[in-house]
């Protein structure tokens, strides 16, 4: 029976951790749109673009062979 003495309040304390927490969310729009996160699923990607070709350095020979000329 002493066991009770600890554990309502206990109780009591982590329900209104579990309000609070639950009125927070509210407050911050946590549940304003609901529809659009299980549609967002069902849209297609954006298709891929093609990369960019890369843009070689002329081979070190090349420059070397400029300089001693």
């Amino acid at each position: 029976m002493a066991i009770l003495l600890f554990l309502i309040p206990i109780s009591l304390l982590l329900l209104g951790v579990a309000v609070w927490a639950f009125v927070w969310s509210v407050r911050g729009g946590q549940y304003d749109d609901l529809d659009t996160a299980p549609l967002d699923i069902l849209r297609d990607d954006p298709p891929l673009s093609a990369p960019a070709p890369e843009q070689k350095d002329p081979p070190a020979d090349a420059l070397r062979s400029n300089d001693a000329d």
